[in-house]
């Protein structure tokens, strides 16, 4: 079992990783430009070449076969609606988080087609896709809501072929970028709106993640699971 994880090195990413690793997947990791010293295949999806010279790197490192496509890269970054550059960080933002992962989902596809395989395809989304998020993360919120509408056309499009889909729908995770948000939001405010009295560990959103890649059964496609301790139910 080969997957291609986007947005290995940290966070949500690396702790998926070390998942599907330890369950026994050969995991063929990205990482951002920005990526620092961590290890995986470098990519940056805010340049348009970008996915599709990382789908053809991990290909050729897989030896040609890739059986599970999770999206994970993706940045959450302040966009206040008096900025200067808010068309310009709404279109990073929407190149980064959505356009990069549709084309890898469609690469993804169109390799299993031609080869007559099954395959899956996790996207890790947010909660903001259906509550929405901060009046300065217009973009981010509206990205995220698209991938979850991408998945379940995928979904409904492919799975008697095989390909299946699934999307995750993170809250607010402990990773080091929700810290500074939490910080900037006042924190103990925050988790109050939390029932469950805390943020998400990556290592639970890891695990949902490694079920929908490893084992869950094909009549769950197009589920959209939520990992927010119910601070949003549906």
């Amino acid at each position: 079992m080969t997957i291609l994880l986007t947005g290995s090195s940290r966070g949500i990413g690396a702790a998926i990783h070390q998942a599907l690793t330890d369950a026994g997947a050969t995991v063929i990791g990205h990482k951002s430009s920005n990526g620092g010293s961590a290890s995986g295949l470098p990519a940056d999806f805010a340049n348009p070449a970008g996915p599709t010279a990382l789908w053809n790197a991990a290909l050729e490192q897989a030896g040609g076969t890739i059986d599970v496509l999770i999206n994970n890269a993706g940045v959450f970054e302040a966009s206040p609606l008096g900025d200067g550059d808010w068309t310009a960080q709404w279109e990073r933002t929407m190149r980064i988080n959505l356009t990069a992962s549709a084309e890898l989902c469609r690469l993804a596809v169109l390799h299993w087609q031609a080869r007559g395989f099954a395959g899956r395809i996790v996207n890790i989304a947010s909660r903001a896709a259906y509550r929405g998020d901060s009046p300065a993360h217009w973009h981010y919120a509206a990205s995220k809501a698209g991938m979850v509408a991408m998945t379940k056309t995928i979904a409904r499009g492919y799975a008697r072929e095989g390909i299946l889909a699934f999307a995750i729908c993170p809250g607010f995770t402990m990773t080091g970028m929700a810290e500074d948000y939490l910080s900037s939001r006042g924190g103990d405010a925050l988790l109050a709106d939390i029932p469950l009295g805390k943020v998400a560990d990556p290592a639970e959103v890891a695990s949902v993640a490694r079920y929908c890649a490893l084992e869950a059964p094909a009549s769950m496609t197009g589920a959209v699971i939520d990992v927010n301790g119910a601070s949003h139910v549906r």
